[in-house]
């Protein structure tokens, strides 16, 4: 599907905010319950989320949804995860179509099943000409395989005489990015209290502003988001240069 642009912020948000939806085994953990009740209390708190960042006039929405690595969780798990996967796209897409949200899946698709790769497709096919919130699930995602992949487009074309090896720069490294044609983040979130990306946008996440929330994902409110926005306004971002009123 060709990428389109994303609409504006508006009411001073974030134009491209990023989350890291962490601990919803935490959650149920504390609580007594299993770890499936955790993955399902935090689809909800995604809806909430999805429902708020619209509101609030944010652009972008790009959320952690199922990293390369979770593979290697126990079977039973995976199996939870992917059924929650098929229920949010069943039953909440017709929603996120009618509120005008566009969805665009990142990361490997090769080797999913069928029946999860058509679910993708639909949503993006569905939502395609819809102009609100860009809804983008990074599934089955790696920032580190999503540069291999780059790296190895790249070296194709190069190989096939499409490009010289001195054509290559930062920008044709972000053109074969998952995320071509997408803004960098301006903020990313990450629940639970931990402090790390965890492989998630790393090249996009350069000049981003990073806000860690103690909070356990199935918690996390529109409130949440909301402290996380004035904590962002509250940073000075100098994308590596100085401020104007410090520069000599």
């Amino acid at each position: 599907m060709p990428n389109q642009e994303a609409p504006a912020a508006q009411h001073g948000a974030p134009h491209h905010i990023a989350i890291i939806m962490d601990g919803n085994g935490r959650w149920a953990a504390q609580r007594g319950l299993p770890r499936g009740e955790g993955h399902r209390r935090g689809v909800e708190a995604l809806r909430a989320t999805v429902r708020a960042a619209g509101d609030l006039g944010v652009g972008i929405l790009t959320i952690f949804s199922f990293s390369s690595e979770n593979w290697s969780r126990p079977q039973e798990e995976i199996r939870d995860l992917m059924g929650l996967l098929r229920r949010f796209i069943r039953n909440d897409l017709a929603e996120l179509h009618r509120n005008n949200v566009r969805v665009q899946v990142i990361g490997e698709r090769q080797g999913l099943s069928s029946d999860i790769l058509r679910l993708l497709q639909e949503a993006e096919e569905l939502t395609q000409g819809n102009t609100g919130l860009l809804l983008v699930v990074a599934f089955n995602y790696g920032s580190r395989q999503e540069i291999a992949r780059a790296m190895r487009r790249i070296a194709e074309a190069v190989t096939q005489g499409r490009m010289q090896l001195g054509d290559i720069s930062t920008e044709t490294i972000r053109a074969h990015l998952d995320t071509a044609k997408l803004p960098d983040p301006d903020l990313i979130i990450r629940t639970s209290g931990e402090q790390r990306l965890s492989n998630f946008l790393l090249w996009q996440a350069a000049y981003s502003e990073l806000v860690f929330v103690p909070v356990y994902w199935p918690d996390f409110d529109r409130a949440a988001l909301e402290d996380a926005i004035a904590e962002y306004h509250g940073r000075e971002r100098r994308f590596g240069g100085l401020l104007a009123r410090t520069a000599s």
